[in-house]
């Protein structure tokens, strides 16, 4: 064969390779599904479960999945819309959507597991990298035998409009040791805890996250501007008409959560609240609304979320008092907002580290937590933990000179965790609101008493009211007492809008 001759079949054979792929290509084009759909993905057991994509015009198709057989039509707009029933937890399964007419465009998803489907999302500390945490090298080693953890990865991206799909993410893949490196440590840790204690039920979680990222920006611009409190906030950034970015409100709920709003998911948990310190009474507005937010977006108006009370660390720029007015929001969250609850880190921090090292027992406490309020008629009686939620100061009354205050939360009894059976942390006022440092003693299973020698007539109590606490009280399940305050006193932060 001449070379020229040859040059010439070489060409024929690479158009007629690129041709075919290009008609392949345009027949399973005929048939489209958002990015949250592909092989190795997790939907919601016990669940209707919303199908949806693109297709030709008026194009009939039909969705199979287990024994279903299910028909739906393209709109005019070549728009189609479905539900499957998933049932009990199970698989792998196949999920396929094809033409009704035969030979025409289908397409298939493989290795699709039916069992809890959850949102972790918030900033750098839910964003987090398995391979960044303490004990990295051994914990990504074990996650070889994770495979009923499937992991799902929305990329950064903002929008200033609502988004119906994602720009770019890292699809649905099953967890091992080289899928869960880059993979939220958190999420990863939260999921382990769920289906090692649900006997195997496939836990699939979608890592939607920005570090250094402000509540107000995951969140709609609808439901921000519904809150008056938050009308100096959007006020300061419509002024700044040309800026996009992360902290922008709504830029990351339009990009990053919008486009799941008709995925079937179970709960959230969140991670996030540094960006907006400084801003604790602000806040107070700001995150329940966060919530009532997602909770409309995903149409589950009683999803669990389930969230982190950030970790103490020495903020500089800001006054100690700061991160106290934080936690004190995200306290009275769970005491707002129903199905709701919260996790307390003020004993695995690094007072130098914004991100602590210890991941692992984050997602632990955030996985009891989960099981305890959503799973417990699933959790073996050997597996259950009967208290898996910090001590919460629930009531104040004054005796003889001394505060004493009830908590609830406590398991076997209040302790602590020093030599000294003296409470560290305690703050105490009179009429003069000068808090001044106090003594505390457990006083029971469920009290304490609060004191200070000057004070006669004590009017409030604060707990570990400063950025970087050291306290010791915890219940016996060993999990740390929340930060709090008995009095309603104006916040330092008051008049901080952005």
């Amino acid at each position: 064969m001449n070379k020229p001759f040859a040059s010439r079949m070489i060409n024929v054979l690479v158009y007629h390779s690129v041709f075919t792929l290009l008609m392949t290509t345009t027949l399973w084009a005929d048939i489209s599904l958002p990015k949250i759909f592909s092989d190795n993905m997790v939907l919601q057991r016990n669940a209707s479960v919303a199908i949806w994509g693109k297709a030709k015009p008026d194009q009939k198709l039909i969705i199979k999945f287990l024994d279903q057989n299910i028909e739906a039509t393209a709109n005019a707009k070549g728009e189609w819309q479905t539900k499957i029933t998933t049932g009990k937890h199970g698989g792998p399964y196949q999920l396929e959507i094809a033409s009704a007419e035969n030979g025409g465009p289908k397409v298939v998803f493989s290795n699709v597991m039916v069992g809890e489907v959850w949102l972790c999302s918030g900033q750098s500390n839910m964003e987090w990298p398995m391979i960044a945490i303490s004990n990295a090298e051994s914990e990504i080693a074990d996650a070889k035998d994770q495979s009923q953890l499937r992991l799902f990865t929305v990329e950064n991206d903002i929008s200033p409009v609502k988004l119906d799909e994602f720009s770019n993410v890292k699809s649905w893949s099953v967890c091992n040791s080289e899928t869960v490196k880059n993979f939220s440590a958190v999420a990863y840790f939260f999921g382990r805890e769920l289906n090692q204690n649900l006997d195997g039920v496939p836990i699939g979680l979608i890592d939607a996250t920005w570090g250094g990222t402000p509540a107000e920006a995951w969140t709609s611009r609808p439901s921000l501007e519904a809150k008056p409190d938050l009308a100096q906030l959007l006020k300061f950034w419509d002024e700044k008409k040309g800026e996009q970015g992360p902290h922008r409100p709504a830029s990351l709920f339009n990009a990053m959560i919008a486009p799941l709003e008709k995925f079937r998911i179970q709960g959230a948990i969140w991670y996030q609240g540094e960006s907006n310190n400084g801003r604790g009474a602000q806040y107070m507005t700001l995150m329940p609304t966060l919530i009532e937010d997602w909770r409309t977006t995903l149409n589950n108006s009683t999803m669990p979320f389930y969230f982190v009370q950030i970790a103490p660390f020495r903020y500089g720029n800001l006054p100690p008092s700061a991160l106290p007015e934080i936690w004190d929001s995200q306290l009275k969250t769970t005491q707002k907002v129903p199905d709701t609850g919260m996790i307390v880190t003020t004993d695995i921090a690094d007072f130098k580290d914004i991100h602590p090292g210890n991941k692992q027992d984050v997602g632990k406490r955030l996985g009891q937590l989960a099981l305890g309020k959503v799973y417990d008629s699933e959790v073996s009686p050997s597996k259950k933990n009967q208290c898996f939620e910090s001590p919460f100061a629930t009531s104040s009354v004054v005796e003889d000179g001394k505060m004493k205050i009830t908590f609830r939360n406590v398991g076997e009894g209040l302790q602590t965790k020093s030599e000294s059976t003296e409470l560290r942390e305690f703050l105490i006022c009179g009429d003069d609101r000068n808090f001044v440092p106090a003594k505390a003693m457990i006083s029971g299973k469920d009290t304490i008493v609060v004191w200070a020698d000057d004070i006669s007539k004590p009017v409030a109590v604060r707990f570990s009211w400063n950025d970087t606490p050291e306290p010791n009280l915890f219940n016996s399940v060993g999990l740390p007492a929340s930060p709090f305050r008995t009095d309603e006193f104006p916040l330092e932060s008051a008049k901080a809008d952005f």
